[in-house]
């Protein structure tokens, strides 16, 4: 079953990504397992590290359980989210690891499975979620109860959709008609009728509509920054945390994490003392975001806004 998916889902940023976490012994966690792309790397490069893998995505999980099972009790799976990361490694009897990878790309398994929601590309009931056992509130949940202008903040925080306000009116407009948007054709062709020719991107009209509301559903941002400084508290010192973001949101949110993090205050300069909490515990080792090369953008086009961030933790002063 792994190899039905081996082509089309290629771990991004693979080679730079082992050299930044330098698994060489230890514990090692990939908080977002996927279907086991990197997990795979990462226990071939030793046969002194063990890893724990978290995704909340069940399936998932089953490949990557049929992936890694030559490599036995060096690997153990746990159904839960990332931002619970320090609830699962002490189930699992782990105080500290030694490195933590995140892969926060929305995998080609779920892109291209239509019963998900999460792509236009397919008519689909509108859910979006990554967990679709959680007893969460869908895509089509949300745009039934949010009023115009909590819909159009979600459309234009998380989507950065310059035309959210308009499109926001039509969801509304439509809902008012005695209409609910429940198919992902539904919101794709509305957003089109909003949007029209007046865009000169390539995307798809509704591109950003769609991230905007799968963001929003599972909480991604919030929850990505708890699990960034839970991350840093679980691991080791001297232990390394890789993280590879897809969009400009979660860059910023990691980059300004890392900052923090690494004793950078943060706190506006008319501030006339620090409040934000920054405190120096991390050094971080890539001074700008790794990209993929033009090879690899070439052979995984779904790669091209990859963005690579790592850090090591400081050894306690």
């Amino acid at each position: 079953m792994a190899m039905l998916f081996e082509n089309q889902h290629k771990p991004v940023l693979l080679a730079e990504a082992i050299k930044y976490l330098s698994p060489i012994r230890g514990v090692f966690v990939d908080a977002t397992i996927g279907l086991g792309g990197h997990a795979e790397a990462i226990l071939d490069r030793s046969e002194n590290v063990e890893l724990v893998g978290i995704d909340q995505d069940k399936q998932a999980i089953e490949i990557a359980k049929q992936r890694l099972k030559r490599f036995g009790d060096r690997v153990k799976i746990i159904h839960a989210n990332f931002a619970d990361i320090k609830l699962v490694l002490n189930r699992s009897g782990v105080e500290k690891v030694d490195g933590i990878l995140a892969d926060l790309g929305v995998s080609s398994l779920q892109l291209d499975d239509k019963e998900r929601g999460f792509s236009f590309r397919f008519d689909a009931k509108l859910d979006m979620r990554m967990n679709p056992d959680a007893q969460t509130r869908t895509a089509a949940d949300l745009l039934k109860t949010l009023s115009e202008e909590e819909i159009a903040d979600i459309i234009l925080r998380y989507g950065e959709e310059k035309f959210a306000r308009q499109i926001a009116k039509k969801i509304v407009m439509y809902r008012e008609a005695g209409k609910h948007i429940e198919t992902t054709l539904e919101l794709a062709k509305l957003v089109e009728e909003v949007i029209g020719g007046r865009r000169r991107e390539k995307i798809h009209p509704a591109t950003r509509t769609f991230q905007a509301l799968r963001i929003a559903v599972n909480r991604e941002l919030e929850v990505l920054e708890k699990f960034i400084f839970d991350a840093i508290d679980v691991l080791k010192n001297g232990g390394r945390f890789v993280v590879i973001s897809f969009h400009s949101l979660e860059d910023r949110l990691v980059k300004t994490s890392f900052l923090r993090l690494s004793g950078k205050c943060m706190c506006p300069k008319n501030f006339p003392e620090c409040v934000c909490g920054a405190k120096r515990l991390i050094e971080i080792l890539t001074r700008k975001p790794v990209r993929p090369s033009e090879a690899e953008k070439k052979e995984n086009p779904r790669s091209r806004s990859a963005k690579l961030r790592a850090c090591l933790k400081r050894c306690e002063e």
